[in-house]
């Protein structure tokens, strides 16, 4: 099956359904999915529940960069679903599409959250 986001005039992501896939008939879902929604002010593009940061989890081309979700903003331009940004310092890795954290997370082995305030990992405690 095929989902599909739907995309308000902000960019932002209101619904997501499950579809047709294309190919089941003689027309694209989404170029249809186009025409009903238009007249709704909204925007169809198809999304892939198996890509996540730019990658595909099967190894096949990642489809544009995330499955999209409610929230989430469509940036034409990186043709990308974006998801919300959770910390006001973090920055949009345009190679992801997605949000990471200004100081790399440590690579130790350890559990750590972002401290916000401090803009630091730090060290999960038990």
């Amino acid at each position: 099956m095929g989902h599909y986001a739907y995309i308000n005039s902000l960019n932002k992501v209101i619904e997501v359904i499950t579809g047709r896939d294309d190919g089941d008939n003689e027309k694209s879902w989404e170029q249809w999915e186009v025409f009903y929604t238009e007249r709704k002010g909204l925007t169809c593009k198809r999304t892939c529940k198996r890509t996540s940061r730019g990658e595909h989890k099967d190894g096949g081309d990642p489809f544009r960069k995330n499955y999209a979700g409610v929230g989430y903003t469509y940036d034409s331009n990186l043709d990308a679903f974006i998801p919300p940004k959770l910390y006001k310092s973090w920055i949009l890795d345009e190679s992801i599409a997605d949000w990471v954290a200004p100081i790399d997370y440590p690579d130790d082995g350890k559990d750590y959250y972002w401290n916000e305030e401090d803009q630091k990992w730090e060290l999960m405690k038990d």
